[in-house]
């Protein structure tokens, strides 16, 4: 099936019932002096769902949605009957531009991929890549990319996935078959969030077509082993950890004292979770409000972008509750046991396909940059000052320039894609 052009259109009948339905919230009370440490405030939300109800603008949001190039297209999956996938195809006018899967999870990667600069008000997956379309055009110094920036089946305008054990596996094999579809049998990948897990296993599955992965969240196994790394482990043991690295591990022991709670969740009990995300639009609002706050660096989120953001899960093609299952699946892909077996090999070394990393202080779990070396052939590194786990959102134009560095003329991924060196030829000018 070839691609079909893809419009956003949320039914009138749906904006009502969203709006009945935010007249008829139920807040719980709070403690005195709560603040954060309970979760999102009650005044915070309250607020928010005020705006959602009376001031925020679906339609006008809809409308520079559907200014993005958006298509769906059915993929067959092994086991699975096939899935309508949602995805931005931003096509370079450089016929030799550099093919690349833009990959995430929690945010939809339509906004971050969008191409008009004055875009404010967008949610990961689809919706996170907004922002970098303009950024990764080309000219003379810069090599030009297709970006592809599929919403997630379960996230976003793709379809959802009506049996059990759809997984990390089978994300991957979906985005992987997508790819050639486009026409794209070489092509590389960026990643963050569920797309850290997917964009990895497409690196190991896939070794002839995924020929390099840049990533802004990396969850190595651990500090290198004499066994098996023996050079970088001996450097591990003679090197101290720098004063940002020792900031970045106690970031990543706040994420696992602190912040993990949801995950234990929708790993074990997701359709528990789902009957309040599925029901209750101030309920979903709450859940996603809490994360694009505690996972970013100060970002001033607006009111207009976490109205777009929480919308887009409200409107989904699959409902909010199903956005959370993939993390049931993923810790069991062994059976119930939960061993998540495939999500602990792409934190070790992947041959092959040579890897660029992004450090942001305020990711979920930072490691030591040595740590991060045990992924595979790393190529390029890059530390930021600021920003958090929507890197994408929070800081295009270091995600830009990391991605143009890795495969501009003088970088180290240069004219790895046979005939996609990023650049017109003579030829085609």
């Amino acid at each position: 099936m070839p691609p079909i052009p893809y419009h956003i259109s949320v039914p009138d009948e749906k904006l009502q019932d969203l709006k009945a339905k935010l007249d008829l919230t139920t807040f719980p009370d709070e403690l005195d002096d709560a603040g954060w440490s309970y979760g999102s405030p009650l005044s915070d939300v309250k607020r928010l769902v005020d705006y959602w109800k009376n001031s925020f603008d679906w339609r006008g949001a809809e409308a520079k949605l559907n200014e993005l190039p958006q298509f769906t297209t059915n993929v067959p999956v092994d086991g699975f009957d096939e899935v309508n996938v949602h995805f931005v195809h931003q096509r370079s006018n450089v016929a030799e531009a550099v093919p690349l899967l833009f990959c995430h999870g929690w945010t939809n990667p339509l906004i971050i991929v969008s191409s008009i600069p004055t875009y404010k008000e967008q949610p990961g997956s689809f919706i996170e890549v907004a922002k970098l379309l303009p950024l990764l055009k080309g000219d003379n110094r810069n090599p030009a990319f297709h970006i592809v920036a599929p919403s997630l089946p379960n996230f976003g305008f793709s379809e959802g996935i009506k049996k059990k054990g759809f997984s990390i596996t089978q994300y991957a094999e979906t985005l992987h078959k997508l790819m050639l579809q486009l026409g794209y049998d070489q092509y590389v990948t960026q990643g963050g969030d569920w797309g850290w897990f997917i964009t990895r296993t497409i690196a190991l599955h896939y070794p002839a077509h995924s020929l390099a992965h840049h990533v802004n969240m990396a969850r190595p196994q651990g500090p290198p082993a004499f066994r098996s790394q023996p050079l970088l482990a001996l450097q591990h043991a003679v090197t101290p950890y720098s004063a940002r690295e020792r900031q970045d591990l106690g970031r990543a022991q706040w994420f696992q004292d602190q912040g993990w709670g949801y995950g234990g969740i929708q790993s074990t009990k997701p359709q528990t979770l789902g009957y309040a995300l599925a029901d209750s639009p101030a309920a979903l609002l709450a859940w996603i409000y809490e994360k694009l706050v505690d996972w970013t660096d100060a970002y001033p989120w607006t009111a207009d972008e976490i109205c777009t953001w929480v919308a887009i899960y409200w409107f989904s093609a699959a409902g909010p509750a199903a956005s959370v299952r993939i993390y049931y699946e993923s810790t069991h892909e062994d059976g119930v046991a939960g061993r998540a077996t495939l999500r602990k090999r792409v934190g070790s070394w992947i041959p092959g396909a040579k890897v660029g990393l992004m450090y942001a202080p305020k990711e979920l779990t930072p490691m030591p940059r040595i740590w991060s070396r045990t992924l595979g052939p790393v190529v390029h590194e890059k530390e930021l000052e600021r920003g958090g786990h929507f890197a994408a959102w929070e800081r295009p134009e270091d995600v830009a320039s990391a991605l143009n560095e890795m495969f501009a003329k003088n970088g180290p991924c240069y004219g790895m894609v046979k005939g996609k060196n990023g650049y017109a030829t003579r030829a085609s000018l």
